[in-house]
């Protein structure tokens, strides 16, 4: 019985498997003891910290015979704070654990057992991630957080998880917020924008605090958050998340998206430009307040404020695809029996706890849906928590799914560039887009060449398995200056530094372009180098064209055809491949895939070619497009 136990008893125990909160689980005779900082399979001795009716809570003092699994953990306040339950747990492992976790919840489910449960996806930062923390203040003032069993609070002098902006605020607010208990710091390192919630009248107060929003920037936009709205917390995982979901919902620009539980309206906004018209139903009014001012300029997007069962349940058009991100308890039985009715082509449910997930996928697949696989994704890492992707398809009568494959046309570029979609749509190629998911790094050993060409193959491969039937394009370019290369800049910050360098020089831009039949398993790829003259712009004209937003999501951080900035003096080699796709090798490579590609004689870009024929070699001349 766990009264047996006292709080403060030592024991050794060696931990069978894990509990809900990220504790291993272990037992002494027959009561469960959570074990703080255990990994099953390991032997430890323990310290009892709290005791319940059923389970008893206990912390690991020393380890006896230790996981292969275990690291050592950087966090000085580890142990203490409880917030990393895993941060002693080796970074592939938790992964890997995420996935299982994942797995088991859909397990217990008649009917979800066999359901593909993908590799975790990692978060590019496993520190330094969080855009959000909210600190327990002590009476002295003093910030931190509270132990989850002992209910100690632990002051803190920084967090290994939270963001450097959160950390550098938390410094200056450190001791003197003795006026409120709870705090809350949301900031985004992208822009450099913060808020603290409540607002602090001490005159001892170095900063400001009250404010009513902070922005963000995601994806190359940015956009305006509530101190009350919902935002994720680790933005390299949520633009995968944008990315993922683009290509899973099979988007070709065209069709009806409704975002379902929209927040501040990430996903409407960054997919908007890949479908016709996009209802993005929010229950929170500032939410959708300050959906509205981050979607000015978008046309296409209409939001829609009230409950998403509600809302659901009065729409009548069918969508062609739909998105449910519901808060962590899921969905209301009416909202999915909304989506059941409404039978979307494809149905995208995001969810950050297994145990809902499970259960209202249980609920559509009774309603005629079928899973075709569910990808976690590490927004938490070192901790327990994980996101998830479902991806689901309607059943027809006689059970086979209709994918996205029904839908698609005969060619498809995995690439998220808008700027080769329209060089593809300029030449009279209706092609879909798709958004492939693929390792980036570089091998120090590799070429830029062999890299581009590498990465534009991936790209294809990636997603021929949805395609069998399909020439798919794959497109990977990267800007080289005195052998270095350059990707997309990681905010305004390092744009500007980027076309500092780049100005009044000569760099590369490298394509590789990669073409796969993929009926007949064959594939094709090329890569194209042009030199480009840049001209001696000034430091006013690179502020001016940074605010645009416009070099954020480009490699080199500018585009040749951004006016009017017009960065570029002239260029030696392929005007196309520097815009994001060389043509003629384009041409040159879809003609062995069965697909002719004619260059229209009135087209722009054609002028700036002078002996430039398809399926030969492309030159173009060296004039001038601007003053050196």
């Amino acid at each position: 019985m766990a009264h047996e136990l006292l709080k403060g008893q030592r024991l050794r125990l060696t931990p069978v498997g894990w509990g809900k909160l990220g504790d291993a689980l272990a037992y002494q005779g027959d009561t469960k003891v959570m074990v703080f900082g255990g990994i099953p399979g390991e032997e430890v001795e323990v310290e009892v910290v709290r005791v319940r009716r059923d389970q008893v809570s206990a912390q690991v003092v020393q380890v006896l015979d230790s996981s292969p699994y275990r690291v050592d953990t950087p966090c000085p306040y580890y142990g203490r704070c409880t917030g990393c339950q895993w941060q002693h747990i080796d970074y592939q492992h938790q992964l890997d654990l995420k996935r299982n976790m994942v797995a088991d919840a859909l397990g217990q489910v008649a009917g979800l057992g066999n359901v593909v449960v993908a590799p975790t996806i990692p978060s590019p930062a496993q520190l330094g991630y969080r855009n959000h923390a909210r600190f327990t203040v002590a009476k002295d003032g003093t910030l931190g957080f509270v132990h989850r069993e002992t209910r100690r609070h632990v002051g803190i002098d920084s967090c290994m998880l939270m963001s450097p902006l959160i950390n550098r605020t938390l410094g200056e607010l450190q001791g003197r917020c003795a006026e409120t208990t709870q705090l809350s710091i949301r900031g985004g390192d992208g822009t450099g924008s913060y808020l603290v919630q409540p607002v602090l009248k001490s005159p001892e107060i170095p900063v400001e605090t009250g404010q009513k929003h902070y922005e963000e920037l995601l994806g190359g936009r940015s956009f305006r958050v509530a101190s009350a709205s919902f935002f994720q917390v680790n933005n390299l995982q949520a633009e995968q998340m944008i990315a993922m979901a683009r290509e899973e919902l099979g988007l070709s620009g065209h069709g009806l998206l409704v975002d379902a539980y929209a927040g501040v309206g990430t996903f409407a906004i960054l997919l908007a430009p890949h479908v016709d018209r996009v209802i993005a139903i929010e229950d929170s009014p500032s939410a959708v307040w300050d959906a509205e001012a981050n979607a000015a300029g978008i046309d296409n997007i209409t939001f829609i404020q009230g409950r998403t069962e509600e809302v659901l349940e009065q729409m009548e058009e069918q969508p062609t695809a739909l998105i449910l991100d519901p808060p962590r308890a899921g969905c209301r039985p009416e909202a999915l029996q909304a989506a059941v009715r409404l039978k979307p082509n494809r149905l995208l449910y995001v969810s950050c706890e297994p145990e809902s997930l499970a259960r209202d996928l249980e609920q559509l697949c009774e309603g005629g849906f079928r899973v075709e696989k569910v990808q976690p994704i590490d927004m938490f890492p070192q901790t327990h928590h994980v996101e998830c992707i479902a991806v689901l398809t309607p059943e027809a009568a006689d059970g086979v799914s209709r994918g996205p494959g029904s839908l698609r046309r005969n060619l498809v570029l995995a690439s998220s560039s808008p700027r080769r979609t329209q060089l593809l749509s300029s030449v009279g190629l209706e092609h879909e887009v798709v958004y492939p998911l693929v390792d980036e790094a570089m091998d120090p050993e590799e070429t830029v060449e062999s890299l581009v060409a590498r990465l534009a193959l991936a790209k294809v491969r990636r997603v021929s398995g949805a395609r069998p039937g399909d020439v798919l394009v794959g497109a990977d370019s990267m800007v080289v200056l005195d052998g270095r290369p350059i990707g997309k800049p990681a905010g305004p910050d390092e744009a500007a530094e980027t076309l500092r360098s780049l100005r009044g020089r000569t760099h590369s831009v490298v394509t590789g372009v990669a073409v796969r039949d993929a009926a007949h398993g064959l594939e094709w790829v090329e890569s194209c180098t042009t030199d480009v003259i840049m001209r001696r712009y000034s430091d006013e004209e690179i502020g001016a064209y940074v605010a645009t937003g416009a070099p954020l999501d480009k490699a080199g951080s500018y585009g040749i055809q951004d006016e009017p900035f017009n960065p570029v003096s002239r260029v030696v080699g392929c005007y196309t491949n520097v815009v994001g796709l060389p043509l003629c090798i384009l041409g040159d490579l879809l003609a062995r895939a069965g697909i002719e590609l004619k260059m229209p004689e009135d087209l722009e870009i054609t002028r700036r070619c002078t002996d430039c024929s398809l399926g030969q070699n492309c030159s173009v001349a060296a004039k001038p497009d601007g003053d050196d």
